[in-house]
């Protein structure tokens, strides 16, 4: 599993890089990448943490160029940085919910 996290957070890291880049498209293909790598994995805290910022980076990046569809990142992030009490992803779970969701 550990190749696996390795692997998501890489996706993770790269896709926020693109983002603020402004390459949107391969930053959503990085995140898309990550979410699927995430989802394969069993239930624990490391994965869940790593759902949420994947889910809200996805979110922060849409909502850069205006892009609505990104509330269900949105949601999702929250309630996984709620779950998991990662200081880091309640932090930007708060900056989304607060407003301050284009700040990468």
């Amino acid at each position: 599993m550990r190749p696996a996290y390795l692997s998501a957070a890489r996706d993770l890291q790269l896709g926020r890089e693109w983002a603020v880049e402004g390459d949107q498209r391969r930053a959503k293909v990085a995140y898309g990448d990550a979410l699927r790598r995430l989802r394969g994995l069993p239930p624990e805290r490391t994965r869940d943490i790593l759902l949420a910022h994947v889910h809200l980076a996805f979110y922060q990046t849409l909502a850069l160029v205006g892009d609505q569809t990104g509330q269900e990142h949105l949601h999702i992030g929250v309630s996984y940085a709620r779950s998991t009490r990662d200081p880091l992803a309640r932090a930007i779970a708060e900056e989304c919910l607060s407003g301050l969701d284009v700040v990468m």
